[in-house]
């Protein structure tokens, strides 16, 4: 049985299948649209830095070939070949997309999935449907990436501004040809190579003569699947496109800057100059240099004062309008710059940090709600509903400083929630099926989908006659609160921490209640205060987290 993810979901590849030749089939459609589908090679910025890694239908494979477009075959709308032990090490991010050529939007599709075979097995798959969407016209469906080691996600974020907006993302742009370029059909499972799926998987129509079948591979779709659907319009590959860096005229590239990009996008590319590769065959021609530069918010960083630029609409040679702050000014750049540090960091996952004090949560990632501590929202946009968790041990945890309650709400809809609270620094911890044990007392938000529970550490001397603990296990993301930056250390026998300042520690990791207090030190003035500590035991690697704070 392959396993089944949900959007948001994520798993390392390496827990789905031991092999490194995998097969990644798409299989999406709706009345009346055809679709691209494409796979960006992107580097550790998250930036299309090299052309010959976008693999379309004009360039069916990267150079070294660890990725390969097979064409509709097996049942898929369109399927890929990748090598992961061959990709070269500056591709830190494999994205599979779909765009719809045309009119129409994503929210008219019909029930699809992207899947991923290996040894002839269906390990993982990813179903989605229009119900997911709305005016998209351009998805990211999901994400190979290298975190230590290679991991899937499930990511079904779009665009509405379909192809145009998905190349801006990634650091690209669309330009169209002054002629069109002959029409090119996707490959043909009949020319494929020999580890390609059985043939009645292959796009209706005549087949180019090619070697004798071989035996398929054990990375190739299990047999039985049914056959795909009609193949699209030819009017897919009427405008080829073009993707290059933008670089302003004449060449000066400003030193890099977060830039504003519209909700759900990834940071605007911003590699550095010089660094692009040629365009590969197909492509078309990168636009003149006369090219105006395009306004901020399009992938062009906006370049910080004194840099002598135009400012957005002013013809070069004549006067600024009047209002305007001359060029050169210390801060002739407004408001607009002056802001720009503070602006949002759009990303594609489900949890994102804005800064060290202000985390943000995708609800429409992942499908599930989000538990958070009572008032720890400081904003929420879209459609998005708050309920009180109901009551129940596992809903009011008793604080171990103030005795206090804390009382959970219950965040649901499709929206982005930013939680914060008085300013204190913010952790994501993001679970693999693994577990930790969480102070309540710093527990600001957490998945719903992982378990939890609540555990006590009675002792005399504590605060409030014990200490409260959550601890979460399964697959999902925490965001845990400190008092300044916290420290990891390895649990020891001689390990002891103050109850005020332990923030987390391994769920294998046992607590005892350590008193030094003697009847005659306690007698007179000069006691330490440190009388009640907690003794942390456990074998080699396990940890426990500290934060620099006492009550």
């Amino acid at each position: 049985m392959p396993r089944e993810f949900q959007r948001g979901h994520k798993a390392r590849i390496s827990d789905l299948t031991a092999g490194t030749d995998l097969y990644v089939g798409v299989q999406i459609s709706g009345p009346g649209l055809t679709f691209d589908i494409s796979c960006f090679g992107l580097d550790a910025d998250e930036r299309l830095s090299d052309d010959r890694y976008f693999v379309f239908f004009n360039q069916p494979k990267s150079p070294e070939e660890s990725i390969q477009l097979l064409g509709a075959q097996a049942g898929d709308t369109e399927s890929f070949r990748v090598t992961l032990d061959r990709i070269p090490p500056q591709i830190k991010k494999l994205s599979f997309t779909a765009t719809i050529d045309g009119a129409g939007q994503m929210s008219q599709i019909g029930p699809g999935y992207l899947r991923i075979v290996a040894g002839g097995e269906e390990v993982a798959r990813y179903a989605f449907s229009g119900s997911e969407f709305t005016t998209e016209r351009a998805v990211m469906l999901g994400d190979f990436y290298l975190k230590d080691v290679w991991r899937f996600a499930a990511v079904g974020q779009g665009f509405d501004g379909g192809l145009e907006a998905l190349l801006k993302n990634f650091g690209g742009e669309v330009a169209e040809e002054e002629s069109p370029a002959p029409q090119q059909e996707p490959p043909q499972a009949a020319g494929a190579p020999g580890f390609a799926p059985p043939a009645f998987g292959a796009p209706s129509g005549p087949a180019a003569p090619g070697p004798a079948p071989q035996p398929a591979q054990g990375f190739a779709p299990p047999a039985g699947a049914t056959p795909p659907p009609p193949a699209p319009s030819p009017s897919v590959h009427a405008a080829p496109t073009i993707v290059a860096p933008m670089t302003p005229p004449g060449g000066i590239v400003p030193p890099p800057s977060p830039a504003p990009a519209p909700y759900g996008q990834q940071p605007p590319y911003g590699g550095p100059p010089g660094q692009t590769a040629p365009p590969p065959p197909g492509y078309g021609q990168p636009p003149a240099p006369q090219a105006p530069v395009p306004p901020p918010g399009y992938g062009q960083p906006t370049p910080p004062p004194g840099y002598g630029q135009q400012p957005y609409g002013q013809v070069p040679g004549q006067p600024a309008p009047y209002g305007a702050a001359p060029q050169g000014a210390p801060q002739g750049a407004g408001v607009t710059a002056a802001l720009q540090q503070f602006k949002e960091t759009p990303t594609g996952q489900r949890w994102t940090l804005q800064n060290s004090k202000l985390v943000r949560a995708d609800l429409g990632m992942g499908g599930q709600p989000v538990l958070a501590r009572q008032g720890s929202m400081v904003l929420y946009q879209g459609k998005v509903d708050f309920s009180y968790k109901g009551a129940g041990f596992a809903g009011r945890v008793v604080g171990n400083a103030t005795g206090q309650e804390m009382q959970l709400m219950r965040c649901t809809g499709q929206g982005q929630v930013f939680f914060a609270e008085r300013s204190t620094h913010l952790h994501p911890v993001e679970l693999q099926g693994d577990a930790i044990c969480v102070s309540a007392e710093n527990v600001l938000a957490f998945d719903e989908g992982l378990q939890y529970e609540v555990r006590r550490v009675e002792g005399h001397g504590i605060p409030g006659g014990a200490l409260f603990t959550m601890q979460f296990q399964g697959t999902g993301t925490i965001v845990v609160k400190t008092h300044g930056t916290p420290v990891v250390l390895p649990v020891t026998p001689t390990t002891f921490v103050d109850s005020n300042a332990v923030v987390a520690w391994s769920a294998a990791a046992q607590v005892i209640v350590s008193s030094q207090v003697r009847m005659r030190r306690n007698a007179y003035p000069g006691h330490t205060g440190e009388g009640v500590n907690l003794q942390f035991r456990a074998a080699p690697g396990n940890f426990v987290v500290v934060q620099p704070y006492e009550v």
